[in-house]
């Protein structure tokens, strides 16, 4: 049974962030609130966690092409290798938004996506998503939840999702209705911008 915690985004509860932080430590699955549609994550630095979600999703791990939740640019040095000026200036008028830049990985990433070459990166427009990662003090592997509705991609009210994600997940947090149009993807990784997915974030920053 998933425990189903309010935060509201203006002013996320501290003690409320400690204890879902606490679940993400111990290898626990969170469903939260972003500026677009509502994640499913996990501590990065958790394998056990990684392989819950993978086999949630029907995928194996190493094949996995999941986000990294980020508070800030300030770690991206951590995963990615070094942008030049023009990619950062471009990251850093359209962050914090609904927005993942796929970004050169380098050596520091975790075992479980040691082969993969580029890393996608969201910093999430949300204070709730944004305050789990700066408690946890790392970033948060985050894949979007889809729906079976056809019509409705992304099931946008917390109750509904707590329903369909009870058994599988530790924590569902409330924090209000999700968007159902996910974020803009933009491959960035080889000196070209290319549009990889439209959603919620306009094409014509870059």
């Amino acid at each position: 049974m998933a425990e189903f915690i309010k935060l509201y985004n203006e002013n996320p509860d501290p003690r409320k962030i400690a204890q879902i932080v606490q679940v993400l430590r111990k290898g626990g699955l969170v469903i939260y609130p972003t500026d677009t549609v509502y994640g499913l994550g996990c501590d990065i630095s958790n394998t056990k966690a990684l392989e819950k979600i993978a086999r949630i999703k029907g995928i194996k791990l190493a094949k996995a092409n999941w986000s990294f939740i980020c508070a800030d640019l300030s770690n991206l040095s951590d995963y990615v290798k070094q942008i030049d000026s023009p990619t950062f200036k471009l990251l850093k008028r359209s962050l914090p938004g609904p927005y993942t830049f796929i970004l050169p990985g380098n050596n520091n990433l975790p075992k479980e996506f040691k082969k993969k070459k580029t890393v996608g990166i969201r910093i999430p427009d949300n204070n709730i998503a944004r305050a789990l990662v700066l408690a946890l003090g790392n970033p948060i592997v985050s894949t979007s939840i889809k729906d079976d509705d056809d019509i409705l991609e992304y099931t946008t009210d917390p109750e509904l999702i707590l329903e369909k994600w009870d058994n599988l997940v530790d924590v569902v947090i409330d924090g209000g209705y999700g968007d159902n149009v996910p974020s803009t993807v933009i491959d960035v990784s080889d000196g070209e911008y290319v549009v990889v997915r439209e959603g919620k974030g306009a094409t014509n920053i870059i």
